[in-house]
């Protein structure tokens, strides 16, 4: 039967984190519970452990601690296949498969982008030594530049035994969660043991959805938040299949951050140990407040937020690009250990093949002095074939920062190879740091050792696997005028058509002289018209009416017999 939770936790910042969480335990032929579409994926590719996320935004670990799920931004997948030869071409029709299945462009996840860690990522379920020594087996691959929308949820949501029409499925308003700080959606596929004595192995598939909001923007300040308000709706029902249906909110805060109280009443807080560090879960049994009305869990906080220092982690990492111009530059990586021991890293960072790697200049530092790391693993990348790929294993000291440098060259690409809007620059994905924890402190994420999460509250265990991811950087490279070739087409389309004109008027016109005097213009034209309107019978003198001269007239007649008389003499002389 699967297992449905809901978990809330207050971080700092006035931000609240609300992760959803599924868990069902069966066999792959068995799909009662189990996806069918996922299952059919996993036994025609061989697949032996799957582990997929889609993220928007960053999960800022110096501010709100360690998620129950890292993950980078982009899409992030690793998966572990059975022993088989031809892995890679496996590997290309998993991709592909699964970028239909999910609505996602993982079939972009070519040669180009694919790695296979030697270190960093070895399976989570069961396996043995000798396989999980094996990176054969392994591929792992990211696309930083993916945009995770609403239809990445819907296929999600299609995975779960009851839909999502029914149970805490139903609080997953599309609308609302994408308007968060950050969400990731997850799909975890592994081995886990069926019973205490693991004579019958089981698969178990996790679904994790988590999502960041910050209240404060529409409360005035205040940290006041509900079902209603975050997800614009409550919840009215609870999945049938599922035997465990309950939600934790964390109230370890109460004591540092400013109080609230939650309504309705938890129906318990348990209280829950981890390496000497105690935090207290308030649980809520679903079952018990859906009658007679649907839920609304509300925490209400009596003063407005304050802003403080909160704890740092033990250990985050920040990245970022150095240099400037279109050829050189360089990668600077710090990574902080807060904590009052010694502390083994693997970081592993996975460069395109157009920013030119000068493995010479990797140097590993901390307050001043070169570090040498106990393990390296390069690989050098491959034009248009294979990224770079660089795993280190080094000590971080005690209360210190390590900083990890590195300098490329950027590389002249073809025409063709840019993607749109190649002025806004090229993604790089994710670094990779792996550590184990001797400390739980703000740890959330369960135990690769247990499947529930209700195992992890009393987990005795000395050390905590932690994996995180750092920033994803925006490279620019050097970038042609692309709208030249426009701006040339114009000109020559321009150029083209005028002479085309002339030369079609030349060559298909026939020029003839013409009389000047047939030739009206439009002022001949006008002046004919207005004539003819003169000259019409309507404006003609009635010929029996007499018409009466003027003295100016008379005056005229006059001049004109005198002149003409003057004219007869001389001709006579």
């Amino acid at each position: 039967m699967p297992g449905r939770r809901w978990i809330t936790t207050i971080i700092s910042l006035g931000h609240a984190a609300q992760t959803f969480l599924i868990t069902i335990n069966s066999k792959v032929q068995h799909y009662h519970l189990f996806p069918k579409s996922l299952g059919d994926v996993l036994t025609t590719y061989k697949v032996k452990e799957l582990h997929l996320s889609q993220t928007q935004g960053l999960w800022k670990h110096e501010k709100w601690g360690y998620p129950p799920e890292d993950a980078p931004p982009g899409d992030e997948l690793w998966v572990w296949f059975q022993p088989h030869s031809g892995v890679d071409q496996t590997w290309a029709d998993l991709v592909n498969a699964l970028s239909g299945l999910f609505c996602a462009s993982l079939n972009f996840m070519d040669s180009k982008s694919t790695v296979q860690p030697r270190w960093s990522f070895r399976p989570a379920g069961l396996a043995s030594e000798f396989y999980s020594a094996n990176s054969r087996f392994v591929r792992y691959s990211t696309l930083p530049r993916e945009v995770v929308c609403t239809e990445n949820l819907t296929p999600w949501k299609k995975l779960l035994p009851c839909g999502s029409k029914i149970g805490l499925a139903s609080l997953l308003n599309s609308v609302k969660i994408y308007d968060g700080f950050y969400h990731s959606l997850g799909v975890h596929v592994r081995s886990v043991c069926q019973d205490t004595q693991c004579l019958t192995p089981a698969t178990e598939l996790k679904q994790t959805l988590t999502v960041v909001y910050d209240p404060t923007t529409n409360k005035n300040g205040k940290q006041d938040w509900s079902f209603q308000s975050m997800f614009d709706r409550t919840l009215q029902s609870q999945c049938p299949l599922a035997d465990t249906r309950k939600i934790y909110v964390d109230v370890t805060t109460q004591e540092t951050l400013p109080k609230f109280s939650l309504s309705p009443v938890p129906d318990f807080v348990l209280n829950q140990k981890r390496s000497g560090e105690e935090r207290k879960i308030a649980v809520y049994q679903i079952g018990n407040h859906l009658s007679p009305s649907s839920l609304n869990l509300k925490a209400m906080y009596e003063e407005k937020l304050t802003f403080s220092n909160s704890s740092l982690p033990p250990v985050y990492a920040n990245r970022f690009v150095t240099g400037y111009g279109l050829e050189r530059g360089g990668v600077t990586c710090m990574i902080y250990n807060t904590m009052s021991s010694n502390t083994t890293v693997i970081f592993m960072e996975t460069v395109p093949w157009f920013l030119r790697v000068y493995f010479s200049s990797l140097r590993i530092e901390n307050d001043g002095k070169e570090i040498k790391p106990y393990k390296i693993n390069f690989i050098p990348a491959k034009d248009r074939a294979n990224p770079y790929q660089m795993e280190l294993v080094f000590r971080l000291f005690a209360n210190s920062v390590t900083k990890i440098t590195y300098s490329f060259e950027r590389a002249f690409l073809k025409w063709t190879e840019y993607p749109p809007d190649a002025n806004h620059g090229f993604y790089v994905s994710s670094a990779v740091v792996s550590t184990v924890l001797p400390v739980a402190s703000q740890y959330t994420a369960t135990s690769q050792s247990v499947s529930l999460l209700e195992e992890s509250f009393s987990d005795s265990s000395s050390s905590f696997f932690l994996r995180l991811h750092t920033e994803t950087l925006l490279v620019s490279l050097p970038t042609p005028d692309f709208s030249m070739p426009y701006n040339v087409i114009c000109l020559a389309c321009t150029v083209v058509a005028i002479a085309f004109g002339s030369l079609h008027n030349l060559t298909t016109r026939d020029f003839t002289a013409s009389d000047p005097s047939k030739r009206k213009g439009l002022v001949a034209k006008l002046k004919s018209f207005f004539k003819k309107e003169k000259e019409s019978p309507e404006n003609k003198p009635d010929s029996k009416e007499e018409e009466i001269p003027s003295q100016k007239d008379k005056d005229n007649s006059k001049s004109e017999e005198k002149d003409s008389k003057k004219k007869d003499g001389n001709s006579e002389t």
